[in-house]
């Protein structure tokens, strides 16, 4: 019986390091299924429920989870160039993952834990973000365009070159982030931590900023 079999006749839950590249469990029930370490490059889990599954350092390299349920542990996790549009990832735990150059629009990620992960020219546009712990991770020519980043944590983030036009990042903590040549246009950085942060060449017009904030555009 290979891995798929076991999958759809709902005879395993552990499948760590299991080879399923390229294969179709989309919609399929995988709560609480260990694939640690599995290969899922190019597989596709439209609609899967993967709540609770473990996929801590898995290779899902352009695999699609749009509008699935991954509030999973992703520790490590490889999603590069995946596509997670209307991915359910509230809560998940993605330290430490690559996700560059893939699609999160309109993914709910509030809450979720991504410090040191790597966003590099992510999609993220209109995604939820609030409260999110973000620190560090690296989202350098990203789309963060109309995301709501309201509360989250980024404290040495990077964001150069970042698309952040009409996000809201309201008491968020960009404190030590880079900002160099990130677009903030018509972006909410009400009651924002910019302690530290590098702006240089940063786009500021119609951004809402607080009395506190409102001097970093004379500093452009």
């Amino acid at each position: 019986m290979t891995a798929l079999d076991e999958l759809e006749s709902g005879q395993s839950k552990h499948l760590r390091g299991a080879d399923l590249e390229d294969q179709t469990l989309s919609g399929l029930d995988l709560h609480n299924i260990d694939f640690a370490g599995a290969k899922l490059s190019g597989a596709n889990l439209v609609r899967a429920n993967l709540e609770a599954a473990h996929l801590e350092g898995a290779n899902c390299l352009g695999a699609n989870f749009d509008h699935s349920n991954l509030r999973a542990n992703l520790v490590g996790i490889n999603l590069m160039q995946a596509s997670l549009q209307g991915t359910d990832l509230r809560g998940a735990n993605l330290r430490g993952a690559t996700l560059m150059g893939a699609n999160l629009q309109a993914a709910s990620l509030a809450g979720a834990f991504l410090s040191g992960a790597n966003l590099v020219g992510v999609n993220l546009m209109g995604a939820d973000l609030r409260g999110a712990d973000l620190r560090g991770a690296n989202f350098s020519r990203s789309n963060l365009s109309g995301a709501n980043l309201s509360q989250a944590d980024l404290q040495g983030a990077n964001l150069c070159e970042a698309n952040l036009e009409e996000a809201n990042l309201g008491e968020a903590n960009l404190q030590g982030a880079n900002l160099a040549r990130a677009n903030f246009l018509c972006a909410n950085l009400e009651n924002t931590k910019l302690d530290g942060a590098t702006y240089s060449g940063a786009c500021w017009t119609g951004t809402l900023l607080d009395g506190e904030a409102d001097g970093i555009k004379s500093l452009d």
